[in-house]
């Protein structure tokens, strides 16, 4: 039986479980080990390939899950601070939410990675998150869930009905922003000049009234054009002017790989932004710092003063 065919789709269906894109790989992984075993009991007169391979990942996640934290973003475990002075002090032992590459998948299998999606996601439990996925991003049918999961179509449906309430109370998640979309390349153009510049003002201009800014693992997050502002000058005072920003996507989402200029001469990788557009104007930008996320994108760590500028 065919396998690989499924690895994409599979990967991000266990990152929306689990925030992660790295576990998602492992998990993905033991995914397959467990049906190469079990391939000569697959019974195609049950379910199709497809749908068994996702029964099997379901379990794998459910398994990790025990037991286990939510990864969080920022906005989501407190106020937002007012201090762009703030201490920028890492907290490790939160299991923050990770960006999700996509580069590294078809575009077909991208369907529902949003941040602020994944991020509501991580409100419901572990069980409730598969019936949501299965049910409304991958589309499976009641009767085919339940399989599934080992229940019943009724509760099935219970469930989404409840997962749907808890969902309704985190807030606006439907928002698609479209990497591609002419309008959106241009806002995002603008954001890059203006950042290269260390333009704040420029910056605040591309920015919704009340643009949100937030940078795990480090657990500050800001809210309104005139604090993400008053934060960026702080980051230029502190680290410098000249930076590199390079184009990206991740979550479905304009991207950006920003590479902070070094004493020495060249640029070191610093984060990168995720970026969400509504209406012409930036609305959020999730910042990760964290290497271990950042690893995930395969960029260069590092741009020497001799080197040619990266593709934008």
């Amino acid at each position: 039986m065919e396998f690989e065919t499924y690895r994409g789709e599979l990967i991000a269906y266990c990152y929306r479980m689990v925030g992660s894109f790295h576990e998602a790989e492992d998990l993905v992984q033991e995914t397959m080990l467990r049906a190469w075993k079990a391939r000569d009991r697959y019974d195609d007169a049950r379910a199709s390939v497809r749908t068994w391979l996702y029964r099997i990942a379901t379990n794998v996640c459910l398994t990790a899950l025990e037991g286990r934290a939510r990864r969080p973003l920022p906005s989501g475990l407190g106020a937002p601070s007012s201090d762009p002075g703030a201490p920028l002090t890492p907290v490790r032992d939160i299991p923050w939410l990770q960006p999700f590459p996509d580069a590294r998948v078809d575009a077909d299998a991208r369907a529902g990675l949003r941040l602020a999606l994944v991020a509501a996601m991580q409100t419901l439990s572990a069980r409730q998150r598969a019936v949501v996925l299965l049910r409304e991003v991958l589309e499976f049918s009641a009767a085919e869930v339940a399989t599934q999961l080992g229940s019943t179509v009724p509760a099935i449906n219970s469930a989404l009905q409840r997962a749907r309430a808890t969902l309704a109370q985190v807030g606006d998640v439907d928002e698609v922003t479209e990497p591609d979309d002419p309008r959106v390349r241009a806002v995002i153009d603008r954001y890059v000049r203006a950042f290269e510049a260390a333009d704040v003002p420029a910056l605040v201009r591309l920015l919704t009234d009340d643009a949100v800014l937030e940078m795990p693992p480090v657990p500050l997050w800001y809210r309104g054009s005139r604090d993400y502002g008053r934060f960026m000058d702080r980051v230029f005072r502190m680290r410098g002017t000249g930076w590199v920003m390079t184009r990206l996507t991740a979550n479905g989402q304009p991207a950006l790989a920003a590479y902070a200029p070094q004493p020495g001469g060249g640029h070191q990788l610093h984060t990168v932004q995720v970026l969400t557009v509504a209406g012409g104007l930036v609305a959020h930008n999730v910042v990760f710092a964290d290497p271990a996320a950042l690893t995930a994108f395969d960029l260069p760590t590092q741009i020497l003063p001799d080197e040619f500028r990266p593709p934008r």
